[in-house]
């Protein structure tokens, strides 16, 4: 009997090539996801370094595979089993326990300022509650002290076993600290205040461009320099009298911590040669504790005027009795000397004397007019405002700020408008004769001596070794 192989079934191609993708998307499953087994195997390596004959079982094991490298790392006068051997004590070594990092004191925090930081903030950060913020700020006014912060600055904390404050440091500068610590009654303040060494210290420069330069070349401040400007801003006009070649020396106080020098106090003396003329200043206290500056031979440095109201400002306009009115586009007098300077520059009361307007005064805008006694009258014209305090009938001293440079009224730009009368005629202010204040006392001129003299001749003394020591 003959027995016929029957043929597979044939399947529509459709169903053939569906049965292919469900495989191979099965294939691909098995490829990127592990079993529970394989993951198990991969999670669970144990990489702990052994020691003893298990490590060498393993080191033997590992040795035909990295002999290569090992002997190739090797000096040419060591063995293969001495290389082994130095490997092990290394594992061995590695494998000894680490000792743990001593951890800060958690009870002490510091906290550095930064941009947008407030001490509420700063507290969070500390993890110190709101109320314990209320109970510091309400504790005295000078506790508020500690909301005056400033970006850089470091504040202590330190806490009772319960996470409470228990103390609170700042150091604001060198010369002070401030710090609030807890009491029965709530929290009180304190403040230390470092007492620095003064010294008396030397310095000399020689005017290029500007006054401000040549003086931080010479390692002055910003307001040592003022000061220094403001001794000779009787005699010397600095917006227009300065030029190449000007000199300037001192003798000034120096603050100094710990060998670190945290701050400059008064001139104690001064010389200042413009345009090949000197001008000498000590400063010198009276018996009667009244302190002032005096020439090197007792004449009094301050005059009943200032020469500028308006520091290191530019002379844009002079004095004129034909110029051109620039909004007016018309021939007119200008009875004053335009100062031009930024908008908020402050403004100086040229002399002593009685405020009689301090408002709106027609083209002029914001305007002060300051009485001087009996024969002269001062005006300040086109201020952006008026410095606090200032009013009619109000008194002021010389230098005081009385507004702020602007541009009200009849003005192109922001400047000071300044005027100076005698007995109601307009005078030029920047060739008048300034009048003069009273000298040293006849009673106190040999005491002030013996302060000028030798301060004048330390001058001397200091300018000559600079020199010596520049031409070597």
């Amino acid at each position: 009997m003959t027995h016929t192989t029957k043929a597979p079934p044939l399947y529509p191609k459709s169903h053939i090539l569906a049965a292919s993708g469900v495989a191979a998307l099965l294939s691909l499953a098995l490829l990127v996801f592990p079993s529970r087994e394989v993951e198990a195997k991969k999670t669970f390596i144990n990489l702990e370094l052994e020691t003893g004959s298990e490590f060498s079982e393993q080191a033997d094991e590992s040795q035909s595979s990295g002999r290569l490298s090992l002997q190739q790392n090797a000096s040419p006068f060591t063995s293969t089993a001495d290389t082994t051997t130095r490997q092990a004590e290394t594992a061995q070594e590695q494998a000894q326990p680490i000792e743990p990092v001593a951890e800060t004191d958690p009870l002490q925090r510091s906290i550095q300022v930064s941009p947008g930081d407030t001490l509420s903030t700063i507290f969070a950060k500390v993890g110190l509650p709101a109320t314990t913020l209320h109970q510091v700020l309400s504790s005295s006014k000078e506790a508020k002290q500690f909301t005056r912060l400033k970006v850089g600055q470091q504040l202590d904390f330190q806490l009772d076993a319960e996470g409470q404050l228990e103390r609170l440091n700042s150091k604001l500068s060198d010369l002070e600290s401030i710090a609030l610590a807890k009491t029965e009654k709530g929290y009180s303040f304190e403040r230390e205040l470092v007492k620095p060494e003064v010294q008396s210290t030397y310095t000399h420069g020689v005017i290029r461009s500007s006054l401000f330069l040549s003086a931080k070349r010479a390692g002055l401040s910003h307001a040592l320099t003022m000061e220094l400007a403001n001794v000779f801003g009787y005699d010397i006009d600095f917006a227009m009298d300065i030029r190449e070649g000007d000199e300037f020396e001192l003798i000034y106080e120096e603050k100094v911590v710990n060998g670190k020098r945290v701050g400059t106090g008064n001139i104690l003396s001064a010389r200042f040669t413009n345009r090949g003329k000197t001008y000498t200043a000590v400063r010198y206290t009276s018996k009667q504790g009244t302190t002032s500056y005096y020439s090197a031979n007792g004449e009094s440095m301050r005059k009943a005027f200032i020469r500028t109201p308006v520091d290191f400002a530019r002379i844009s306009s002079r004095f004129s009795t034909g110029r051109r009115h620039p909004v007016l586009n018309k021939i007119r007098a200008h009875k004053g000397v335009d100062y031009a300077a930024p908008r908020g520059t402050p403004i100086k009361a040229a002399g002593d004397g009685r405020v009689t307007l301090a408002g709106r005064h027609g083209g002029y805008g914001n305007a002060v007019i300051i009485q001087h006694g009996q024969r002269y009258r001062t005006l300040y014209a086109h201020m952006q405002g008026f410095a606090k305090g200032v009013r009619n009938g109000s008194n002021v001293k010389q230098g005081q700020i009385i507004g702020y440079i602007g541009t009200t009224g009849l003005s192109t730009g922001p400047h000071l408008h300044y005027e100076f009368q005698i007995n109601g005629v307009h005078v030029d202010p920047l060739s008048q004769k300034l009048p003069m204040a009273d000298p040293i006392a006849s009673s106190e001129k040999a005491r002030f001596m013996q302060l000028s003299k030798p301060l004048m001749a330390q001058m001397d003394k200091e300018k000559s070794t600079a020199l010596a020591l520049n031409q070597r």
